[in-house]
C-alpha cells in the first residue's frame, strides 16, 4: 500500500499515524501482536471476521510500514512467524488507550452486542 505524503499539512502528524492504524484491522492486528510472535493461523483465530487474503494483504502492508516483522522458517512445510518492531513496539501506548477508551465506552458503541429483547407473546385466540 502506498503511503500518502503528509507533509506541510497541519495536523500531519495526527494524519501519518492514523493512517497506520486506521481501518478495520490495521490497528486489531497490531494489538494482537502486542501478545507476542504469532503465528498466521494463530492470528487468524483471533480475528475470525478477517479473511485469508484481507489478513494476508495487511501484514503485508504493515511489514511495509516497517511494524511487523516476518520472519520465514526454511521448513517444509514453511512456518512464518510475525511480530511487532521496534517501531511497532512503540505504538503500544497508542494501542492500549484505544482499548481502555473502548472499554469505557463500550455501551454506546456499535461493537457491542445488543441486549437480546424478551420475546412477544402472542394473544391466545379464542376457542
Amino acid at each position: 500500500m502506498k503511503r500518502r505524503n503528509f507533509a506541510r499539512r497541519p495536523g500531519c502528524s495526527v494524519e501519518a499515524t492514523l493512517d497506520l492504524i486506521d481501518g478495520k484491522w490495521k490497528g486489531v492486528i497490531l494489538y494482537h501482536l502486542q501478545d507476542g510472535t504469532q503465528r498466521f493461523g494463530e492470528l487468524r483465530r483471533r480475528m475470525p471476521g478477517i479473511t485469508q487474503r484481507m489478513l494476508t494483504k495487511q501484514l503485508r502492508a504493515r511489514e511495509q510500514d516497517q511494524l511487523v516483522i516476518r520472519k520465514v522458517y526454511a521448513e517444509v512445510p514453511p512456518r512464518v512467524e510475525y511480530t511487532l518492531s521496534e517501531l511497532g513496539e512503540s505504538l503500544r501506548p497508542v494501542i492500549d488507550i484505544l482499548k481502555a477508551w473502548g472499554e469505557g465506552h463500550q455501551e454506546r458503541l456499535s461493537c457491542v452486542p445488543a441486549p437480546e429483547a424478551e420475546p412477544v407473546k402472542k394473544p391466545k385466540r379464542a376457542a
